[in-house]
Parts: C-alpha cells; structure tokens; sequence
C-alpha cells in the first residue's frame, strides 16, 4: 500500500465540509444518449423569465466585491441558465434566525414561493395545505444526478419527505460520515513522547495524563492541557468540535437519540443507565485534571485547539477543514492523526447514525412554476459536483472564490446540499485505490480527482497550501480512521418533535444540559442522574415517549 498523504492545488474548489464528499463507486450516466434524454427538461431554460421568491440564509463570509447577497456571480450564473429569477422575499443570519423566521412566514400564512425547513415545520406546512405536491415535478424534471443520490438511500430520503404517497418536500442528504465522532491527536506529540496509539478509554486518559506532564511541544513549560472538551458535552446527531458522544457510545448510552432498549422498548437514550457509566468516567477524568479544566468556560468549543495548548479532542471527519486547519497554519510542526477510539469493554468501536435528512425544500401551493426549485436544485447540485459542463462559468465562479475566500455554496438558493450518504468513505478509497494502481485515475469521479490532486499536491509540497492541506488530511485521515475497523452503528428511530415536545421540549432540554455538565464538573453526585431521569419523566417525557412510541411503534 502506498502511504497515503494530502494534496492541494490552489484551484479553490467549492470547498466546505459537506461540500467534498463522494459519488465515487456510484453509478452515474456516461454516454451521450442518457445526458441528452436528462438535460431537455432538467436544465432547460425558459423562454420567458420566472421569478422565484425565496427565504434566503445569510453567510457568516462578507461579500466585498460590490456583490449582493441576490445579485453575485453564483446567482448571476444560474439565473442565464435557466432564466430564474430568484428574488429575496426576506433574509436571516444564522440557523435559529432563519428558522425563526420560517415558523414566523408559517404562523402568518405568507410564505415565499420556496425556502428549506425543517422537520417540524414541514409537517405543520403539510398539515396546513399550504405547500406543493412536487410528485409529479421532480418525476419529470429532476436530474439524474439528483435522483442517484436520492435512490443510493434506498428511498429512505424521499420517504421523509411524502406523506399519503404525496412528496411535499426535496430532502437534503446527510453524510453517513458526520455521525461518527473520531479522536484527534497531535501525532508529533504521541510520537515524541513514544506513546502508543489509542484504543481505549484507559489509552486516551494516559495520553491526556502525557500531554499535561511531559512537554508534549517542547517549550520546556508546563502550558499543555489534556482533553478538550465544550459545555454541551455531547450533540447527539449533527456532531462538532468537542463533544464526548464516543464515551458516551463505548459504555452503549447514545444521549439526544431515541432508541430502542434491550427489550425493544423505544426510549430517550439520554436517561438510560449507561449514561451514568460513562458521566462516572468523565468526572473521574474530570477530577484527575485529564479534561481541561477551562472545557465549561469557552465560549467557542475550538479555543484550546487553535491555540495548540491541547492535542487530543473529539470530532467529525471534517476537522481538517475547522479547526485543525486554523491550529496548523499557526504552528506548522503539527501532524494530526484521526483514530476509531474508544472501543467498548469488548473490542467494538460503536457510534450512533445520524437522520438521512433533516431539512427540505418545499414550495408554496398555488405557486405557478413549481419545477423552479427543481431546475435550480439541479443545476448548483451538477456545479457543487463539479460535473457542470460550462467550463468557463465554472472557471470564473472558481476564480471568484479564489480571490474572496468566499464558498460559492453559501450562494446557492438554498442550503440543500446533496451527496451520497457513503461519500467520505468512497472517496478516500477512490483516491487510496488510484495511488495504489488498482484503478486509472481517469476513471475517478471530478470530486475524487480533486481530492486526488490535492493529495498529490501536498506529498509533494506539505502545509505549503491550507486548502489542499484540509481536503487531504480529511479524507486521508477521517476516511482511513472511518474504515479501520467495523463499527457498530446505532441509529436513532426518531428525529421528529411531537405535541408535547413542542411545549417542553425546551425546558427539559435544558434540565438535561445542566445535569449532565454539573456531574462532570464536580457540581452533583453521580446518583444526580436517577433523580435527573425521574424529573424528566415527570415533566413530560413520560408523555413524549408515548407519543413517540405511537409513531414508531414500541416493538
């Protein structure tokens, strides 16, 4: 096997976490007859203009090139395309803005023409007959590319979407990938200090114990912390920087996901007793000074990583992109490995899953054009792909971002992003296959020859490239670590909110943060917890789980 380093041109890819992600090992149409059967109605243009009003989500990046929000060159490019002219009924920073203001359009019957939301309001907006049957729109006009993304599913994604065998909805496609939480460390550090590389709970607290006492860096101080950690303590299903949900998952206690008990019985993971093993394990940690002892204070998860006082956390595959990247070019002696740690008491590195789909585009009812959405999903899917044919549309919106940093993505219409669910695995295969010989490099998928070129880019020229250095390291090391060894995934049999969580879902939410943070810190006895799950209990979950168990079926 060939060892298996990062690339990275400065061709500025349309770059992002979810952006990179896989179609390689997945059909796709290759002879000129099926692209020519596809494109007459998919991407065909109108011959009138057609103005679409949407909900826009505003990016945290600034746009300083005189652009707008609605008039840039990602929106420019897709309305010649197909004569859409996509109009901002409103705007919204950030992800509680816009959802704020989706339920706000909802609550007063004015919605746009077509935003994304999520879950929750969907079914209110299907309830409501307010929104779109899209059936027969995205029969007619969806792209292949988009319907093979959909069915590598198996028609899970879609199916979240349709109710009475009606589709309201085109689902995003969450990354398989996102759900599982790897451990980062300095591989320079455990190298210099000839630790071995974890496996279990006992691994990570002597690594930790090494990273505090020895002078991991170098500098001759004592400044180094052990494990970071953030305030939420775990994030249950979209994963971040931080969180502890793979301790939580080597003792099996899955908290924030609702799942089926050794009876098959459906539950809340978070107030099965295992949790308690693994709080147990966390304070002890805690006590001893392994965790850093600043983790609750942070205001941003990453503080200890950027700053190269830690060198062991917990995260997704992407960490490369965010915060590694930040941490890397400060200090540029850093090498970071990603491993499948911890095991559980029998060997097995378990993970929970995350919802195949947790947002939708939807489309007011009554609105005249309802294959709009559909054609502009389409097209900034195919470009997000790198599969788009323009070659100097694609050029120039690559030079853009070149010179602003900014993600054309975080321009698109809509933030629907599209992948296959094994993306990350497949592509690190594509990649590791093509450098091993077993497969041309011709015959890898755009986005795998990309990853391909960066990885090729950084073997020769390391670190010299922080945009090669990101995609490289992610899927070198995010995608190796995701394939090292069979994992036992657990997948949550509930994503919804139902009637009496939209009253106190909130509060005991809140109830449950508390809990658990002031048993790691020190705050509450381990037995808090039985008193936390009967509290819980007791303020509505006994009602939740009732009312989730009708829809999912206890058995």
């Amino acid at each position: 096997m060939s060892t298996l380093s990062t690339t990275k041109l400065a061709l500025p890819l349309l770059l992002a976490p979810v952006l990179l992600s896989s179609c390689a090992g997945h059909a796709s149409p290759s002879d000129a007859t099926a692209l020519v059967k596809e494109t007459a109605p998919a991407f065909s243009s109108y011959d009138a203009p057609v103005t679409l009003r949407i909900g826009f989500k505003i990016p945290d990046a600034r746009l300083t090139t005189g652009d707008t929000n609605d008039n840039n060159p990602m929106s420019r490019y897709f309305e010649e395309l197909t004569n859409i002219k996509v109009v901002h009924s409103w705007e919204a920073k950030g992800d509680e803005a816009f959802g704020q203001k989706v339920s706000l359009a909802i609550a007063s019957s004015d919605i746009p023409d077509a935003m994304v939301v999520d879950r929750s309001q969907l079914r209110k907006l299907i309830e409501y007959g307010m929104i779109q049957d899209l059936t027969d729109a995205y029969e007619d006009y969806g792209s292949s590319l988009v319907k093979g993304m959909y069915d590598a599913t198996e028609g899970a994604a879609l199916e979240e979407a349709r109710f009475g065998g009606k589709l309201y909805g085109l689902p995003n496609i969450a990354i398989e990938a996102d759900a599982t939480s790897l451990l980062w460390v300095r591989q320079d550090w455990l190298d210099r200090l000839n630790l071995k590389p974890p496996r279990t709970l006992d691994d990570i607290a002597a690594i930790a114990k090494s990273f505090i006492e020895r002078d991991p860096d170098g500098n001759g101080k004592r400044d180094t912390v052990g494990l970071a950690g953030y305030k939420s303590l775990v994030y249950g299903q979209k994963l971040n920087v931080s969180g502890f949900d793979a301790v939580f998952s080597s003792f099996h206690a899955f908290p924030k996901n609702w799942v089926r008990d050794a009876s098959g019985n459906v539950v809340y993971g978070s107030i099965m007793p295992e949790n308690k093993l693994a709080l147990e394990k966390l304070a002890e940690w805690y006590k001893l000074g392994l965790i850093d002892p600043q983790f609750a204070l942070y205001k941003e998860a990453q503080e200890p990583i950027t700053s190269n006082r830690t060198g062991i956390f917990f995260g997704p595959w992407w960490m490369p992109y965010w915060p590694l990247s930040e941490a890397v070019a400060s200090d540029t002696k850093a090498e970071w490995r990603a491993y499948a740690a911890p095991l559980d008491a029998d060997g097995q590195y378990v993970t929970h899953m995350a919802p195949v789909t947790d947002r939708y585009l939807v489309v007011r009812k009554g609105y005249e054009h309802p294959e709009a959405a559909i054609k502009l999903l389409n097209a900034f899917t195919r470009l997000e792909r790198r599969q788009d044919p323009n070659e100097a549309a694609v050029k120039q919106i690559d030079e853009f971002a070149a010179k602003t940093g900014v993600q054309p993505r975080q321009y698109y219409p809509f933030d629907l992003l599209l992948d296959y669910t094994d993306a990350i695995e497949q592509r690190y295969l594509g990649v590791k296959d093509a450098l091993d010989g077993k497969r041309t490099v011709a015959s890898l998928d755009p986005d795998t020859r990309k990853i391909y070129d960066y990885w090729l880019a950084e073997q020769a020229s390391p670190k010299k490239d922080m945009d090669g250095w990101k995609a490289a390291k992610a899927y070198e090391y995010g995608g190796s670590a995701l394939l090292s060894r069979p994992m036992e995934k657990v997948k949550s049999v509930f994503y919804g909110t139902t009637r009496t969580m939209e009253k106190r879902w909130a509060d005991l939410e809140r109830l449950e943060n508390e809990t658990f943070l002031n048993i790691v810190v020190g705050d509450q006895p381990i037995d808090a917890f039985d008193g936390f799950a009967q509290e819980w209990k007791r303020q509505g979950g006994d009602q939740i789980t009732r009312e989730v168990q009708a829809v999912v079926g206890s058995h």
